[in-house]
């Protein structure tokens, strides 16, 4: 991510949820401010442990930006950490 923003923001999120190699993919999510981005492509993912809770990072993009989601698996809560312009 090129001129990346680091933020803590707290979103809403739509995801897909089932088996195999992607349980948890996220669709749609909607920031602070009401606007909502579709994702149009997933990057990584990987789960990262914060103390004894895991958090799956999310690099995802709509075309136009890049975003990092982070899902933490025991608040079942989604945050918007990091936002990049596409280059």
């Amino acid at each position: 991510m090129n001129d990346e923003l680091f933020l803590n923001e707290r979103i809403d999120v739509v995801a897909t949820f089932g088996v195999g190699l992607n349980p948890c993919v996220p669709v749609r999510f909607r920031r602070a401010n009401g606007r909502e981005v579709t994702v149009e492509e997933i990057g990584l993912r990987h789960p990262t442990m914060k103390g004894r809770r895991t958090i799956h990072a999310f690099d995802v993009t709509d075309g136009a930006a890049d975003y990092r989601l982070e899902f933490d698996t025991e608040r079942l809560t989604w945050r918007l950490t990091r936002e990049g312009d596409r280059p």
